[in-house]
Order: C-alpha cells, then structure tokens, then sequence
C-alpha cells in the first residue's frame, strides 16, 4: 500500500465522470478543512494479507500525521496512481470502511472521498515541513 499524506487548510471534490460501472451514487461534491488528506493506493498484494493487519498499518499512519498536524479530521481518497499494482474495488472499500470505522473509534471525524468516480479536486496544503509526507505501508 502507498500512501501519500497532505495536511490541508481547505480540500473541495465534485463528482464528475463515472468510471467503475457498480460504483454507487457518488452524491454531492464536499469542502472540508483543517484535514489529513490520505491519496491511498491499495495494491494486488495487501489482499494476500490479512485485512485487519493492514487497516492496523493504515490507521497508525494517519493517527501519527494527524497527531503531528494537530487535527482529528482525515479525508481518505483512493488514489490508483501511485503505483502500478492494485487491489480489487471491493478490498479497497472494505479497507476504507473498516479504517474508518476504527478511526471513528478513536474519536477522528472520517470523511471518504467517492469511489469509482474522477473528481474535480481543490486543494490549499501549506508548506510546512510534516504538512507532506508519503509511505510504504
């Protein structure tokens, strides 16, 4: 899994073309601030692993970025770009739902950028120095 980690003043998404066919109803597009935002890749060998040990790795991550950017908000992004292999659709959403539910356990607001659609994006990341970081999970 890689991840690459922003710390954001402000981050906007609309939805705008579908591209996975089972794909849900993505609703209305989202502003949120003062976030984590997670571009998450999920490759083809996390799903040979055990899915809570990867949760696990995930959420420890993100809880140390959020703790050293002083705030309890994370966006989780699918982001299939960040290498050439990738999970299944259905491994990365059950991923995402079981690492935000134990995100949401550990009293973090969660938010999940829609799957299987490309979004418009607008983001505002300042320039300090833990506001970026990227990880081999």
């Amino acid at each position: 899994m890689k991840v690459l980690v922003f710390y954001i003043n402000s981050f906007a998404y609309e939805p705008q073309v579908k591209n996975v066919e089972t794909a849900p109803d993505p609703g209305l597009g989202q502003e949120i601030n003062n976030a984590i935002l997670a571009f998450i890749q999920v490759e083809e060998e996390d799903e040979e692993r055990d899915l809570k040990s990867r949760e696990k790795k995930l959420v420890n991550h993100l809880k140390w970025t959020a703790r050293k950017n002083n705030t309890k908000r994370i966006i989780l992004h699918s982001f299939a770009h960040l290498s050439e292999s990738k999970a299944s659709f259905d491994f990365t959403v059950d991923l995402f739902n079981a690492s935000q539910s134990r995100l949401e356990n550990a009293e973090y607001e969660v938010f999940q950028t829609p799957f299987g659609y490309f979004l418009d994006l607008k983001i505002d990341a300042p320039g300090a120095s833990l506001a970026r970081i990227w990880a081999s999970l």
